[in-house]
């Protein structure tokens, strides 16, 4: 849409540059000659003013519509982004909560493990002194 109106705009002005470049009423255009009266002229440059508006309307309404898009794309890059640090995070914490219940595991084991050869040997120490 933005190109086209580009060209709309470029056409209204070469309507223009057309009619101030050329001397007499005459004008000569893609090999036919043309002689427009003052009401034609009149009607020709109303054409080319139109012309140019709807490339600037044009030209316009394809530019907020992209920005519109951009912004939308910008936010749902942002939430994407917010998303995923979240999920990181959750990451990390569950990382934590992992690590330490290995490490109570591996604490409580080692204890049992500690409480079971003292026991015997508390045992086997009061059955010696008996």
């Amino acid at each position: 849409m933005i190109v086209l109106g580009v060209l709309l705009i470029l056409l209204a002005g070469a309507a223009v540059a057309l009619v101030l470049t050329e001397e007499s009423a005459r004008y000569i255009l893609f090999g036919y000659t043309f002689e427009p009266n003052h009401v034609e002229m009149f009607l020709a440059g109303a054409a080319a003013a139109a012309v140019l508006l709807l490339g600037l309307w044009m030209l316009g309404s394809g530019s907020r519509r992209t920005a519109k898009q951009r912004r939308r794309l910008r936010s749902a890059r942002a939430e994407a982004s917010d998303r995923v640090a979240r999920l990181e995070g959750e990451k990390r914490d569950l990382e934590r909560k992992l690590e330490r219940e290995h490490a109570q595991a591996e604490q409580a084991q080692t204890e049992h493990a500690l409480s079971d050869r003292s026991g015997d040997r508390l045992v086997a120490r009061g059955e010696n002194r008996s």
